[in-house]
């Protein structure tokens, strides 16, 4: 991977945390005092709130973990030391999934559209999606490793015959 394509992923992954931190520090208690001064009931309200902030948790923790993995294409990015931190992104991106899927729970039974629920439960389906993209990318780095690790064995056999 080119080194202008590791700057450009690691400006938008710095954008994409501070915009984040942002959304969490400032917009998440306009929100609460915006739900509170429409009325919402106190417990969907906390609920909802704190499913927001999961799912901005869970982004976060996927952002963290993909600079790790873009940290590790400068050395080798095929290692055992890489699955830590793909097992991570999918299991953040199954939590995201299900966090989005309980907005439209939480949604379905007030005065929401059921057209507004349905675009929620889509939403949690594609975020489940890429989930299991990231589980077929992780299928293939372990191929990709077992042919590095098997690639070391057949140098070392090479070296030991010259």
């Amino acid at each position: 991977m080119g080194k202008l394509t590791i700057l450009a992923l690691r400006v938008v992954l710095t954008l994409v945390l501070a915009g984040s931190v942002f959304v969490q520090v400032w917009i998440v208690p306009l929100l609460s005092i915006d739900l509170q001064e429409a009325g919402a009931p106190e417990g969907p309200r906390i609920t909802f709130l704190a499913i927001v902030v999961l799912g901005i948790v869970a982004a976060q923790v996927t952002v963290v973990c993909v600079w790790k993995l873009l940290t590790m294409v400068r050395r080798t990015v095929f290692s055992h030391g890489a699955f830590r931190y793909v097992n991570v992104i999918f299991g953040a991106m199954a939590v995201a999934s299900m966090l989005m899927f309980g907005i439209a729970v939480l949604l379905a039974p007030g005065d929401v559209a059921p057209g507004i629920v349905l675009l929620i439960c889509g939403a949690s389906l594609m975020i489940a999606g890429v989930a299991l993209i990231v589980l077929v990318m992780r299928a293939l780095l372990a191929q990709a490793v077992a042919r590095d690790v098997e690639a070391q064995h057949l140098r070392t056999e090479l070296d030991e015959v010259i």
